[in-house]
């Protein structure tokens, strides 16, 4: 969802104002290097990757592929998940968006609509007709793109990243699908764990599926020290009828969720980095391998090619596994998802910003076993976007 804020909502408007302050000092000098480098997504180690080709970061002709890929009506379900990967909430969401105006003025407008659930004071055995929540966001705009969202936009892989400056639209979507006309505004209502209200990232990866016309919209929240939150997922199919696509359950666990990302993949990025670093794109064939050994540790190798150049990266990680989720040598954790998804973040961002090290948050989708798509969004020590980078693989 391209979008910043939210603007209003009816039947309920909960007091959230934007607070850009940063709640941990964000560094101002620039990493020399990456801690995470398998990913190539700090900006030395990209520019010597590949040939680098001069791009505007969001001309007129991409704002408009943009709009476009967003325009129409969305029906799907909204998932919320802890760290561990456990499903906390499924709501049901529509979403419809529309554009107005031409060429550089050219805006999107968005309508989210949130089904809530049944009053308690509803007469008990009466069926009642689902309510829905309507939740109106802010307009999108070469301004706000370039001024506040910071996207990562990858028109031909129908791919995109950007950042939110609070995260009260999804507050917002928790309390009217789970707590409805129920809500009387406390700031930590029971049984319902809402995103901080001073969040220091808040990241939207979002991937279009390559078999039909469907979505998955990642949000990663990270709270005030630099640890993760919680995690969101919309999957959205385009079109107003009913859902055809299972939702996100706990369908598997453990180790089982890690298996359909077990073995070679052979694939092919693209890294389009931000306009404060230059407006470049490199590109990069890729091989990553991962495997479990008799110790029940996870082995992943990966390699780099620069296209055209003969420039080669190795990288090397030993990881365990808990429940839903595996940690990295070197402090990086990935949470299995239902549904053939992970997303990765580092454990401790406070930790890479004191050390002024570049981080970065990931999102996986393999629709089918043997074809999988990531995105990468990397970000400096001063917590701007330094690049998106976008992985389409198969296994082999």
């Amino acid at each position: 969802m391209a979008s910043i804020c939210y603007s209003s909502v009816s039947f309920l408007s909960p007091s959230i104002s934007p607070n850009p302050n940063k709640p941990f000092p964000f560094l101002p000098k620039l990493p020399n290097s990456n801690p995470f480098p398998s990913f190539r997504s700090s900006k030395l180690r990209a520019a010597k990757s590949a040939p680098v080709q001069e791009e505007h970061y969001m001309s007129i002709d991409n704002l408009h592929r943009f709009f476009d890929l967003n325009l129409g009506k969305w029906t799907g379900s909204f998932h919320q998940f802890d760290g561990n990967g456990n499903l906390l909430q499924k709501i049901n969401t529509r979403l419809s968006a529309s554009s107005y105006g031409e060429d550089e003025l050219i805006s999107l407008i968005q309508t989210l609509y949130i089904e809530q659930p049944q009053s308690s004071t509803s007469v008990s055995g009466h069926a009642e007709e689902a309510e829905w929540a309507e939740y109106k966001i802010k307009e999108t705009n070469m301004f706000t793109v370039e001024k506040y969202q910071q996207i990562g936009f990858f028109p031909k892989e129908r791919a995109f990243s950007l950042r939110y400056l609070t995260a009260g639209m999804l507050e917002t979507v928790l309390r009217q699908g789970v707590l409805g006309e129920d809500d009387t505004g406390e700031e930590s209502p029971k049984n319902l764990k809402l995103p901080s209200r001073r969040p220091s990232i808040v990241c939207e990866n979002c991937l279009y599926s390559q078999e039909k016309d469907r979505r998955a919209r990642a949000f990663h929240i990270m709270d005030p020290r630099g640890f993760v939150d919680m995690l969101l997922i919309f999957l959205e199919d385009r079109g107003d009828g009913p859902l055809v696509h299972p939702s996100l359950g706990n369908m598997m666990d453990g180790q089982d969720r890690i298996l359909p990302f077990l073995g070679k993949w052979k694939g092919h990025s693209v890294t389009k980095r931000s306009g404060v670093y230059g407006s470049t794109m490199t590109e990069a064939d890729t091989v990553a391998l991962l495997e479990m050994n008799d110790k029940n540790k996870l082995i992943q190798d990966v390699t780099s090619t620069g296209c055209g150049r003969d420039v080669r990266t190795n990288v090397h990680w030993t990881g365990t596994i808990s429940n839903n989720s595996v940690e990295f040598e070197g402090a990086y954790q990935l949470t299995l998802l239902p549904g053939g998804m992970y997303m990765g973040y580092p454990s401790d961002i406070a930790k890479s910003v004191a050390e002024s090290k570049s981080f970065h948050l990931e999102f996986c989708w393999l629709e089918a076993p043997e074809k999988r798509q990531r995105l990468v969004r990397t970000y400096d020590a001063d917590g701007l976007a330094v690049s998106s980078t976008y992985f389409s693989e198969v296994r082999v």
